[in-house]
C-alpha cells in the first residue's frame, strides 16, 4: 500500500511575491497542484488523466501576474486528489480504511458523504480513486506533511499582511466544470462565494463582481458555490481579515477533454489581472481602507 514519502513532491507549496513588500491582497490556488507520486498513481484504479479530473488546471497560472502588481500568491504543488486543504482537516470517511478512524475525525460532513473529504474517495466525476482500502497511518500522515504546513503558512502570511496594514483580503482561486450544452443559458462564467456575505466586507464582493460584470462575465453570487473551508475559516471580517472565494468556468480558458489551453486564457488571464488592479486600487489609503477599518470599530 503507498505510504507518503516527503522527497516525492518537489515543492509542495510555494509562496510567489515578497511578503514584507505585498499589498494587502494574498491570492491562493490550493487545487491546482499537478505533481502526482508515481506510488499515489499505482494505487489508484484510475488513470493518469483521469486523476487530474478534480484539479482546478492552470488557476494558478491564471493569476500569477498578481505578483507583478506587487501582491502574494501561494499554490499548492500536490493534487486535490491526493489531500484537500479546502476541508476541516479531519474530513474523512471511514469506508475508505481497513482500520478505525480516530474520535476526533469528521465522518459526518457533506462532503465527507459526496466522497469528497480531506482525502478524497472520488474524483470530481464521481470515479473511485482507490484500487484497495488505505491505512488510517496513511492519511493521516499526508494531513501532517501537507495540510498542516499549508495552513501554517496561509495563516502566517495572513497574519503579516494584517499586521502591516490593518487588514487582509484572501482571494482563494478555483475553477468550476462548465454544465451540460442544455443548461447553458444557466451558467454563470464565473462565481464569487463570501458565505452569503460574513466572510468580508461586502465592500470587497462589489468590487470583484462588478469590475468582472463590467468586462462582459456572467457573475453569480454564492450560488451554487459559497465558499469552502478556507474562505469560512479565514473570513473573519470584525477582526479585519476578509476572505472571497472565485470559482471560474473551465470552458473560458481551456478545452475540458484535452486538458488544453486555448485563446481565451490570455484574455481572461487579463481579465482577472484588471479586477486584482480594481480591488487593490480601492484599498489604497482612503476612502477604502479607511471604511474597512471604521467597519472594524464599529464591529467591535
Amino acid at each position: 500500500m503507498y505510504s507518503y514519502q516527503a522527497h516525492q513532491f518537489d515543492l509542495p507549496f510555494e509562496v510567489h511575491g515578497d511578503p514584507m513588500a505585498s499589498g494587502p491582497l494574498l491570492f491562493n490556488s490550493p487545487h491546482s497542484g499537478a505533481q502526482y507520486p508515481p506510488e499515489f498513481v499505482a494505487a489508484s484504479r484510475l488513470d493518469p488523466i483521469s486523476l487530474r479530473r478534480s484539479e482546478d488546471m492552470f488557476v494558478d497560472d491564471l493569476f500569477a501576474p498578481v505578483t507583478e502588481r506587487g501582491l502574494l500568491l501561494l499554490r499548492a504543488h500536490f493534487p486535490r486528489a491526493f489531500l484537500d486543504v479546502n476541508r476541516e482537516p479531519f474530513e474523512l470517511d471511514p469506508s475508505m480504511f481497513d482500520d478505525d478512524l480516530p474520535d476526533y475525525a469528521n465522518i459526518r460532513s457533506l462532503r465527507v458523504s459526496a466522497g469528497l473529504g480531506t482525502i478524497a474517495k472520488i474524483v470530481s466525476d464521481g470515479a473511485e480513486i482507490y484500487q484497495k482500502p488505505l491505512k488510517v497511518a496513511e492519511a493521516l500522515a499526508r494531513i501532517h506533511a501537507l495540510y498542516h504546513p499549508y495552513h501554517e503558512k496561509l495563516g502566517q502570511l495572513l497574519r503579516l499582511l494584517h499586521r502591516r496594514h490593518g487588514f487582509a483580503v484572501l482571494v482563494d482561486c478555483h475553477s468550476m466544470p462548465s454544465l451540460p450544452l442544455r443548461d447553458l443559458h444557466r451558467r454563470a462564467d464565473i462565481v464569487i462565494g463570501d458565505r452569503f456575505g460574513t466572510s468580508c466586507t461586502a465592500l470587497v464582493s462589489d468590487v470583484v463582481e462588478q469590475s468582472l460584470t463590467a468586462a462582459g462575465y456572467k457573475v453569480a453570487r454564492n450560488r451554487p458555490f459559497a465558499g469552502g473551508f478556507i474562505t469560512e475559516h479565514y473570513g473573519q471580517p470584525k477582526q479585519g481579515l476578509h476572505a472571497i472565494q472565485i470559482e471560474i468556468n473551465r470552458a473560458l480558458y481551456m478545452d475540458e477533454r484535452s486538458y488544453q489551453l486555448h485563446r481565451g486564457f490570455k484574455v481572461l488571464q487579463a481579465d482577472m489581472l484588471q479586477m486584482t488592479n480594481a480591488l487593490a486600487q480601492a484599498m489604497e489609503g482612503s476612502p477604502w481602507g479607511n471604511t474597512i477599518q471604521r467597519e472594524q470599530l464599529a464591529a467591535e
